[in-house]
Protein backbone atom coordinates (compact mmCIF):
# COMPACT_ATOMS: atom_id res chain seq x y z
CA UNK A 1 0.00 0.00 0.00
CA UNK A 2 1.38 3.43 -0.99
CA UNK A 3 1.18 6.22 1.55
CA UNK A 4 2.22 9.01 -0.81
CA UNK A 5 -0.15 11.93 -0.28
CA UNK A 6 -0.75 14.82 -2.65
CA UNK A 7 -0.22 18.10 -0.79
CA UNK A 8 -3.18 20.37 -0.16
CA UNK A 9 -1.41 23.12 -2.11
CA UNK A 10 -1.00 20.87 -5.15
CA UNK A 11 -4.62 19.72 -4.89
CA UNK A 12 -5.82 23.32 -4.69
CA UNK A 13 -3.70 24.33 -7.69
CA UNK A 14 -5.22 21.54 -9.76
CA UNK A 15 -8.74 22.43 -8.66
CA UNK A 16 -8.12 26.11 -9.40
CA UNK A 17 -7.00 25.23 -12.91
CA UNK A 18 -10.15 23.14 -13.38
CA UNK A 19 -12.15 26.28 -12.57
CA UNK A 20 -10.25 28.29 -15.20
CA UNK A 21 -9.42 31.05 -12.72
CA UNK A 22 -6.32 33.32 -12.76
CA UNK A 23 -3.23 31.59 -11.37
CA UNK A 24 -1.99 34.80 -9.70
CA UNK A 25 -4.90 34.66 -7.25
CA UNK A 26 -3.27 31.63 -5.64
CA UNK A 27 -0.61 33.96 -4.24
CA UNK A 28 -3.26 35.16 -1.76
CA UNK A 29 -3.89 31.77 -0.12
CA UNK A 30 -2.20 30.45 3.02
CA UNK A 31 -2.74 26.81 3.98
CA UNK A 32 -1.56 25.58 7.38
CA UNK A 33 -1.51 22.15 9.00
CA UNK A 34 -1.18 18.63 7.62
CA UNK A 35 -2.86 15.24 7.77
CA UNK A 36 -3.75 13.40 9.88
CA UNK A 37 -6.05 15.74 11.77
CA UNK A 38 -8.80 13.17 12.36
CA UNK A 39 -8.30 9.40 12.69
CA UNK A 40 -8.32 8.17 9.09
CA UNK A 41 -5.90 6.64 6.62
CA UNK A 42 -7.31 9.02 4.01
CA UNK A 43 -6.42 12.69 3.56
CA UNK A 44 -9.74 13.95 4.87
CA UNK A 45 -8.09 17.09 6.26
CA UNK A 46 -6.61 17.99 2.89
CA UNK A 47 -9.96 17.35 1.20
CA UNK A 48 -11.69 19.70 3.65
CA UNK A 49 -9.01 22.39 3.48
CA UNK A 50 -8.68 22.32 -0.32
CA UNK A 51 -12.38 22.59 -1.11
CA UNK A 52 -13.03 25.27 1.53
CA UNK A 53 -10.05 27.31 0.32
CA UNK A 54 -11.16 26.99 -3.31
CA UNK A 55 -14.67 28.22 -2.53
CA UNK A 56 -13.44 31.21 -0.51
CA UNK A 57 -10.72 32.18 -2.96
CA UNK A 58 -13.07 31.92 -5.96
CA UNK A 59 -15.57 34.15 -4.18
CA UNK A 60 -12.80 36.68 -3.54
CA UNK A 61 -11.71 36.51 -7.18
CA UNK A 62 -15.29 37.26 -8.22
CA UNK A 63 -15.21 40.16 -5.77
CA UNK A 64 -12.00 41.35 -7.41
CA UNK A 65 -13.69 41.29 -10.83
CA UNK A 66 -16.36 43.56 -9.30
CA UNK A 67 -13.86 46.20 -8.27
CA UNK A 68 -12.59 45.05 -4.87
CA UNK A 69 -8.88 44.52 -4.25
CA UNK A 70 -7.73 40.93 -3.87
CA UNK A 71 -7.44 39.93 -0.24
CA UNK A 72 -5.47 37.25 1.62
CA UNK A 73 -7.34 34.06 2.55
CA UNK A 74 -6.08 31.56 5.12
CA UNK A 75 -7.44 28.10 5.93
CA UNK A 76 -6.11 25.92 8.73
CA UNK A 77 -6.50 22.19 8.06
CA UNK A 78 -7.65 21.20 11.55
CA UNK A 79 -10.25 23.98 11.60
CA UNK A 80 -11.42 23.01 8.10
CA UNK A 81 -11.78 19.36 9.10
CA UNK A 82 -13.68 20.37 12.23
CA UNK A 83 -16.05 22.45 10.10
CA UNK A 84 -16.60 19.42 7.87
CA UNK A 85 -17.41 17.29 10.88
CA UNK A 86 -20.78 19.08 10.85
CA UNK A 87 -21.02 18.99 14.65
CA UNK A 88 -23.68 21.10 16.37
CA UNK A 89 -25.81 21.21 19.48
CA UNK A 90 -29.20 22.74 20.20
CA UNK A 91 -29.91 24.08 23.67
CA UNK A 92 -26.90 22.18 24.96
CA UNK A 93 -27.92 18.82 23.49
CA UNK A 94 -26.35 17.00 20.54
CA UNK A 95 -29.18 15.70 18.31
CA UNK A 96 -29.12 12.02 17.37
CA UNK A 97 -28.50 12.22 13.63
CA UNK A 98 -28.93 8.52 12.80
CA UNK A 99 -31.98 6.30 12.79
CA UNK A 100 -31.50 3.15 14.94
CA UNK A 101 -31.72 0.92 11.86
CA UNK A 102 -29.12 2.83 9.81
CA UNK A 103 -25.69 1.27 9.54
CA UNK A 104 -23.53 -1.60 8.33
CA UNK A 105 -24.83 -5.18 8.58
CA UNK A 106 -23.37 -8.60 7.88
CA UNK A 107 -24.92 -10.59 5.05
CA UNK A 108 -24.49 -14.20 3.99
CA UNK A 109 -21.45 -13.27 1.89
CA UNK A 110 -20.29 -9.84 3.07
CA UNK A 111 -21.82 -6.61 4.32
CA UNK A 112 -24.44 -4.06 3.31
CA UNK A 113 -25.03 -0.55 4.55
CA UNK A 114 -28.63 0.53 4.98
CA UNK A 115 -29.74 4.17 5.24
CA UNK A 116 -33.05 4.62 7.08
CA UNK A 117 -33.01 8.22 8.32
CA UNK A 118 -36.24 8.91 6.46
CA UNK A 119 -39.27 6.96 7.67
CA UNK A 120 -40.36 5.77 4.22
CA UNK A 121 -36.88 4.36 3.60
CA UNK A 122 -36.88 2.62 6.99
CA UNK A 123 -40.37 1.20 6.54
CA UNK A 124 -39.50 0.01 3.04
CA UNK A 125 -36.31 -1.71 4.22
CA UNK A 126 -38.15 -3.49 7.04
CA UNK A 127 -40.87 -4.55 4.62
CA UNK A 128 -38.23 -5.96 2.25
CA UNK A 129 -36.79 -7.93 5.17
CA UNK A 130 -40.23 -9.27 6.08
CA UNK A 131 -40.30 -7.43 9.41
CA UNK A 132 -43.11 -5.59 11.17
CA UNK A 133 -42.22 -1.90 11.28
CA UNK A 134 -44.11 -1.49 14.56
CA UNK A 135 -42.16 -4.09 16.54
CA UNK A 136 -38.91 -4.85 14.70
CA UNK A 137 -35.58 -4.25 16.43
CA UNK A 138 -32.13 -3.71 14.97
CA UNK A 139 -31.23 -7.26 16.02
CA UNK A 140 -34.22 -8.52 14.01
CA UNK A 141 -32.88 -6.67 10.98
CA UNK A 142 -29.39 -8.07 11.56
CA UNK A 143 -30.70 -11.63 11.68
CA UNK A 144 -32.85 -11.13 8.58
CA UNK A 145 -29.94 -9.74 6.56
CA UNK A 146 -27.82 -12.81 7.30
CA UNK A 147 -30.16 -14.67 4.92
CA UNK A 148 -29.43 -12.26 2.05
CA UNK A 149 -26.57 -12.06 -0.44
CA UNK A 150 -25.18 -8.51 -0.30
CA UNK A 151 -25.56 -7.71 -4.00
CA UNK A 152 -29.03 -9.23 -4.07
CA UNK A 153 -30.18 -6.97 -1.23
CA UNK A 154 -28.58 -3.96 -2.93
CA UNK A 155 -30.46 -4.75 -6.15
CA UNK A 156 -33.76 -5.44 -4.42
CA UNK A 157 -33.47 -2.17 -2.51
CA UNK A 158 -32.75 -0.18 -5.66
CA UNK A 159 -35.75 -1.70 -7.43
CA UNK A 160 -37.97 -0.46 -4.58
CA UNK A 161 -36.49 3.04 -4.42
CA UNK A 162 -34.72 2.31 -1.12
CA UNK A 163 -31.17 3.23 -0.15
CA UNK A 164 -28.78 0.40 0.62
CA UNK A 165 -25.48 -0.72 -0.90
CA UNK A 166 -23.14 -3.67 -0.71
CA UNK A 167 -19.69 -3.21 0.81
CA UNK A 168 -17.02 -3.35 -1.90
CA UNK A 169 -13.25 -3.31 -2.02
CA UNK A 170 -11.54 -0.71 -4.20
CA UNK A 171 -10.74 -3.31 -6.87
CA UNK A 172 -14.34 -4.51 -6.87
CA UNK A 173 -15.62 -0.95 -7.31
CA UNK A 174 -13.05 -0.29 -10.05
CA UNK A 175 -14.35 -3.30 -11.94
CA UNK A 176 -17.95 -2.07 -12.02
CA UNK A 177 -19.22 -0.10 -15.02
CA UNK A 178 -20.09 2.77 -12.69
CA UNK A 179 -16.62 2.79 -11.16
CA UNK A 180 -15.09 2.91 -14.63
CA UNK A 181 -17.45 5.70 -15.67
CA UNK A 182 -16.54 7.80 -12.63
CA UNK A 183 -12.81 7.18 -13.13
CA UNK A 184 -13.03 8.49 -16.71
CA UNK A 185 -14.48 11.85 -15.66
CA UNK A 186 -13.02 14.98 -14.05
CA UNK A 187 -13.72 15.88 -10.43
CA UNK A 188 -16.42 18.36 -11.54
CA UNK A 189 -17.48 20.25 -14.62
CA UNK A 190 -18.17 23.94 -15.22
CA UNK A 191 -19.77 24.20 -18.65
CA UNK A 192 -21.17 27.05 -20.72
CA UNK A 193 -24.62 25.91 -21.88
CA UNK A 194 -26.09 28.97 -23.60
CA UNK A 195 -25.49 32.48 -24.89
CA UNK A 196 -26.14 35.55 -22.79
CA UNK A 197 -24.49 38.91 -22.30
CA UNK A 198 -22.46 39.45 -19.13
CA UNK A 199 -24.89 40.36 -16.34
CA UNK A 200 -23.19 43.01 -14.27
CA UNK A 201 -23.26 42.65 -10.51
CA UNK A 202 -23.15 45.73 -8.28
CA UNK A 203 -19.74 47.24 -7.63
CA UNK A 204 -18.44 46.09 -4.27
CA UNK A 205 -17.53 48.39 -1.45
CA UNK A 206 -14.15 47.59 0.12
CA UNK A 207 -15.77 46.34 3.32
CA UNK A 208 -18.43 44.19 1.61
CA UNK A 209 -18.07 40.43 1.57
CA UNK A 210 -17.19 39.16 -1.92
CA UNK A 211 -20.57 37.62 -2.83
CA UNK A 212 -22.68 40.55 -1.61
CA UNK A 213 -25.49 41.15 -4.11
CA UNK A 214 -25.48 37.57 -5.44
CA UNK A 215 -28.85 35.85 -5.07
CA UNK A 216 -28.87 32.06 -4.74
CA UNK A 217 -31.84 29.70 -4.82
CA UNK A 218 -30.95 26.61 -2.79
CA UNK A 219 -33.24 23.67 -3.63
CA UNK A 220 -31.27 21.04 -1.73
CA UNK A 221 -32.09 18.97 1.35
CA UNK A 222 -29.45 16.43 2.38
CA UNK A 223 -26.13 17.79 3.60
CA UNK A 224 -23.91 18.35 0.54
CA UNK A 225 -26.19 20.84 -1.20
CA UNK A 226 -27.12 22.69 2.00
CA UNK A 227 -23.41 22.92 2.91
CA UNK A 228 -22.77 24.53 -0.48
CA UNK A 229 -25.52 27.09 0.05
CA UNK A 230 -24.29 27.81 3.57
CA UNK A 231 -20.76 28.39 2.24
CA UNK A 232 -22.07 30.92 -0.28
CA UNK A 233 -24.06 32.66 2.46
CA UNK A 234 -20.97 32.88 4.67
CA UNK A 235 -19.20 34.72 1.84
CA UNK A 236 -21.99 37.29 1.46
CA UNK A 237 -24.56 35.77 -0.90
CA UNK A 238 -28.29 36.20 -0.30
CA UNK A 239 -29.30 32.54 -0.16
CA UNK A 240 -32.93 31.41 -0.12
CA UNK A 241 -33.43 27.81 0.93
CA UNK A 242 -36.56 26.51 -0.79
CA UNK A 243 -38.18 23.47 0.83
CA UNK A 244 -41.29 21.55 -0.07
CA UNK A 245 -43.93 21.72 2.67
CA UNK A 246 -44.59 18.01 1.98
CA UNK A 247 -41.09 16.53 2.42
CA UNK A 248 -39.19 15.67 5.62
CA UNK A 249 -35.84 17.17 6.56
CA UNK A 250 -32.92 15.93 8.60
CA UNK A 251 -31.86 17.39 11.94
CA UNK A 252 -28.73 18.92 10.40
CA UNK A 253 -30.91 21.55 8.71
CA UNK A 254 -30.49 23.61 11.90
CA UNK A 255 -26.73 23.82 11.26
CA UNK A 256 -26.70 24.05 7.46
CA UNK A 257 -29.35 26.80 7.32
CA UNK A 258 -27.11 29.39 8.93
CA UNK A 259 -27.11 32.60 6.92
CA UNK A 260 -30.09 31.67 4.72
CA UNK A 261 -33.66 32.71 4.19
CA UNK A 262 -35.91 29.66 4.48
CA UNK A 263 -39.10 29.48 2.41
CA UNK A 264 -41.72 26.90 1.47
CA UNK A 265 -42.82 26.36 -2.13
CA UNK A 266 -44.84 23.39 -3.36
CA UNK A 267 -43.47 22.62 -6.83
CA UNK A 268 -46.19 20.02 -7.36
CA UNK A 269 -48.62 22.89 -7.96
CA UNK A 270 -48.87 25.34 -10.86
CA UNK A 271 -48.88 28.23 -8.40
CA UNK A 272 -45.69 26.97 -6.77
CA UNK A 273 -43.88 26.65 -10.07
CA UNK A 274 -44.96 30.15 -11.14
CA UNK A 275 -43.68 31.50 -7.84
CA UNK A 276 -40.31 29.82 -8.28
CA UNK A 277 -39.98 31.28 -11.78
CA UNK A 278 -40.54 34.76 -10.33
CA UNK A 279 -37.70 34.17 -7.89
CA UNK A 280 -35.45 32.82 -10.66
CA UNK A 281 -35.91 36.04 -12.65
CA UNK A 282 -33.91 37.90 -10.00
CA UNK A 283 -31.42 35.17 -9.05
CA UNK A 284 -27.89 34.56 -10.27
CA UNK A 285 -27.51 30.96 -9.03
CA UNK A 286 -29.93 28.00 -8.96
CA UNK A 287 -28.61 25.08 -6.92
CA UNK A 288 -30.43 21.74 -6.74
CA UNK A 289 -29.79 18.21 -5.52
CA UNK A 290 -32.63 16.23 -7.08
CA UNK A 291 -31.89 12.97 -8.87
CA UNK A 292 -31.02 13.41 -12.57
CA UNK A 293 -34.18 14.40 -14.41
CA UNK A 294 -36.09 15.38 -11.27
CA UNK A 295 -35.91 19.13 -11.84
CA UNK A 296 -36.36 18.72 -15.59
CA UNK A 297 -39.62 16.88 -14.95
CA UNK A 298 -40.85 19.94 -13.08
CA UNK A 299 -39.72 22.26 -15.89
CA UNK A 300 -36.50 23.55 -14.27
CA UNK A 301 -33.71 21.85 -16.21
CA UNK A 302 -30.48 23.85 -16.69
CA UNK A 303 -31.42 24.41 -20.34
CA UNK A 304 -34.90 25.65 -19.39
CA UNK A 305 -33.38 27.98 -16.82
CA UNK A 306 -30.86 29.32 -19.34
CA UNK A 307 -33.60 29.89 -21.91
CA UNK A 308 -35.82 31.84 -19.54
CA UNK A 309 -33.13 33.52 -17.43
CA UNK A 310 -30.09 33.90 -19.71
CA UNK A 311 -26.87 34.28 -17.74
CA UNK A 312 -27.94 32.12 -14.79
CA UNK A 313 -25.57 29.63 -13.17
CA UNK A 314 -27.14 26.23 -12.52
CA UNK A 315 -25.48 23.94 -9.97
CA UNK A 316 -26.47 20.26 -9.97
CA UNK A 317 -25.55 17.63 -7.37
CA UNK A 318 -25.97 13.88 -7.81
CA UNK A 319 -24.84 10.82 -5.89
CA UNK A 320 -23.22 8.80 -8.68
CA UNK A 321 -23.00 11.31 -11.52
CA UNK A 322 -25.17 11.63 -14.61
CA UNK A 323 -23.62 8.82 -16.66
CA UNK A 324 -23.39 5.07 -16.18
CA UNK A 325 -25.86 2.45 -14.90
CA UNK A 326 -26.07 4.03 -11.43
CA UNK A 327 -26.84 7.53 -12.66
CA UNK A 328 -30.41 7.39 -11.36
CA UNK A 329 -29.61 5.65 -8.09
CA UNK A 330 -30.33 7.29 -4.78
CA UNK A 331 -27.31 7.67 -2.56
CA UNK A 332 -26.00 9.37 0.53
CA UNK A 333 -22.42 9.91 1.69
CA UNK A 334 -22.35 6.85 3.96
CA UNK A 335 -23.58 4.61 1.13
CA UNK A 336 -21.19 6.00 -1.47
CA UNK A 337 -18.28 5.46 0.94
CA UNK A 338 -19.37 1.84 1.32
CA UNK A 339 -19.96 1.19 -2.37
CA UNK A 340 -16.67 2.74 -3.51
CA UNK A 341 -14.40 0.85 -1.10
CA UNK A 342 -13.56 3.39 1.60
CA UNK A 343 -15.14 1.44 4.46
CA UNK A 344 -13.27 -1.72 3.52
CA UNK A 345 -9.98 0.17 3.04
CA UNK A 346 -10.19 1.83 6.46
CA UNK A 347 -10.82 -1.55 8.04
CA UNK A 348 -7.87 -3.11 6.22
CA UNK A 349 -5.37 -1.04 8.20
CA UNK A 350 -6.93 -1.64 11.63
CA UNK A 351 -6.00 -4.39 14.03
CA UNK A 352 -9.42 -6.03 13.89
CA UNK A 353 -9.90 -5.60 10.13
CA UNK A 354 -13.52 -4.58 10.57
CA UNK A 355 -14.95 -2.19 7.96
CA UNK A 356 -15.30 1.33 9.30
CA UNK A 357 -16.64 4.63 8.03
CA UNK A 358 -14.54 7.72 7.47
CA UNK A 359 -14.53 10.00 10.54
CA UNK A 360 -16.86 12.49 8.90
CA UNK A 361 -19.19 12.67 5.93
CA UNK A 362 -16.39 14.19 3.91
CA UNK A 363 -17.90 13.29 0.52
CA UNK A 364 -20.95 15.38 1.40
CA UNK A 365 -18.94 18.19 2.92
CA UNK A 366 -16.28 18.45 0.22
CA UNK A 367 -18.94 18.18 -2.50
CA UNK A 368 -20.84 21.06 -0.88
CA UNK A 369 -17.80 23.30 -0.93
CA UNK A 370 -17.09 22.23 -4.51
CA UNK A 371 -20.61 23.37 -5.41
CA UNK A 372 -19.84 26.76 -3.86
CA UNK A 373 -16.49 26.91 -5.67
CA UNK A 374 -18.14 26.03 -8.98
CA UNK A 375 -20.87 28.63 -8.51
CA UNK A 376 -18.35 31.40 -7.79
CA UNK A 377 -16.08 30.31 -10.66
CA UNK A 378 -18.98 30.17 -13.12
CA UNK A 379 -20.14 33.63 -12.02
CA UNK A 380 -16.60 34.92 -12.62
CA UNK A 381 -16.71 33.53 -16.16
CA UNK A 382 -20.21 34.93 -16.69
CA UNK A 383 -19.00 38.41 -15.72
CA UNK A 384 -16.13 38.25 -18.20
CA UNK A 385 -17.50 36.12 -21.04
CA UNK A 386 -21.26 36.11 -20.71
CA UNK A 387 -23.17 32.90 -21.24
CA UNK A 388 -25.28 30.66 -19.03
CA UNK A 389 -23.39 28.05 -17.04
CA UNK A 390 -23.89 24.60 -15.54
CA UNK A 391 -21.81 23.26 -12.64
CA UNK A 392 -22.02 19.52 -11.99
CA UNK A 393 -20.76 17.77 -8.85
CA UNK A 394 -21.31 14.22 -7.61
CA UNK A 395 -20.46 12.43 -4.38
CA UNK A 396 -18.83 9.59 -6.30
CA UNK A 397 -16.57 11.89 -8.29
CA UNK A 398 -15.56 13.60 -5.05
CA UNK A 399 -14.85 10.14 -3.62
CA UNK A 400 -12.63 9.25 -6.58
CA UNK A 401 -10.74 12.52 -6.08
CA UNK A 402 -10.32 11.85 -2.34
CA UNK A 403 -8.86 8.46 -3.10
CA UNK A 404 -6.43 10.13 -5.50
CA UNK A 405 -5.12 12.37 -2.71
CA UNK A 406 -3.37 9.28 -1.31
CA UNK A 407 -3.24 7.49 2.02
CA UNK A 408 -1.90 8.77 5.35
CA UNK A 409 0.50 6.47 7.15
CA UNK A 410 -0.52 6.04 10.78
CA UNK A 411 -3.57 8.20 10.16
CA UNK A 412 -5.91 6.03 12.18
CA UNK A 413 -3.75 6.59 15.26
CA UNK A 414 -4.46 10.33 15.21
CA UNK A 415 -6.40 11.76 18.13
CA UNK A 416 -9.58 13.65 17.37
CA UNK A 417 -8.72 17.34 17.84
CA UNK A 418 -10.37 19.64 20.34
CA UNK A 419 -12.53 21.91 18.19
CA UNK A 420 -13.99 23.91 21.08
CA UNK A 421 -11.91 27.00 20.15
CA UNK A 422 -13.72 27.19 16.82
CA UNK A 423 -17.25 26.93 18.19
CA UNK A 424 -19.67 29.81 18.26
CA UNK A 425 -23.15 30.16 19.80
CA UNK A 426 -26.12 31.91 18.22
CA UNK A 427 -29.83 32.20 18.89
CA UNK A 428 -31.61 30.47 16.01
CA UNK A 429 -35.17 29.58 15.18
CA UNK A 430 -34.35 26.07 16.39
CA UNK A 431 -32.98 27.20 19.77
CA UNK A 432 -29.48 28.03 21.01
CA UNK A 433 -27.27 26.72 18.21
CA UNK A 434 -23.64 25.91 18.90
CA UNK A 435 -21.57 25.01 15.83
CA UNK A 436 -18.19 25.52 14.15
CA UNK A 437 -17.62 28.95 12.63
CA UNK A 438 -16.29 29.24 9.04
CA UNK A 439 -12.70 28.08 8.69
CA UNK A 440 -11.93 30.33 5.71
CA UNK A 441 -10.29 33.44 7.15
CA UNK A 442 -10.68 36.44 4.84
CA UNK A 443 -8.39 39.24 5.97
CA UNK A 444 -10.51 42.23 4.97
CA UNK A 445 -14.10 40.92 4.92
CA UNK A 446 -14.43 38.02 7.42
CA UNK A 447 -16.75 35.17 6.54
CA UNK A 448 -19.85 34.84 8.69
CA UNK A 449 -23.62 34.52 8.74
CA UNK A 450 -25.81 37.61 8.45
CA UNK A 451 -29.00 35.67 9.26
CA UNK A 452 -29.71 33.15 12.00
CA UNK A 453 -30.72 29.62 11.11
CA UNK A 454 -34.52 29.39 10.84
CA UNK A 455 -37.00 26.52 10.32
CA UNK A 456 -38.35 25.82 6.83
CA UNK A 457 -41.12 28.18 5.79
CA UNK A 458 -40.13 30.98 8.17
CA UNK A 459 -39.47 33.48 5.39
CA UNK A 460 -41.72 34.64 2.58
CA UNK A 461 -40.58 33.48 -0.89
CA UNK A 462 -39.80 37.05 -1.88
CA UNK A 463 -36.37 38.63 -2.43
CA UNK A 464 -37.46 42.09 -1.33
CA UNK A 465 -38.79 41.10 2.10
CA UNK A 466 -36.31 41.08 4.97
CA UNK A 467 -36.07 38.21 7.42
Amino acid sequence: MSFHTLTARDALTALWSLGGLPAEALDKITLTGHDPVFPSSFAVGAAAQTTIAAAALAACELGHSRGAPRQPVAVDMAHAAAECLGWFSLNGQEPNLWDPFSGLYRCADGHVRVHTNFRHHRDGALRLLGLDKRSATREDAAQALLRWQALAFEQASAERGLVATALRRFDEWDATPQGQTIASQPLMTITRIGDAPPRALPTLANNARPLTGVRVLDLTRILAGPVGGRALASLGADVMLVNSPNLPNIAAIAETSRGKRSAHIDLCTDAGRRLLWRLIENAQVFSQGYRPGGMAALGFSPDALAARRPGIVSVSLTAYGTQGPWANCRGFDSLVQTAMGFNHAEGEVTDDGKPRALPMQILDQASGFLMAFGAAAALWHQQREGGSWHVQVSLAQTGHWLRGLGRVEGGLDAARPDFAPWLTSDISGFGLLRAVRPSAQLLRTPAGYARPSMPPGTDAPNWTMQS
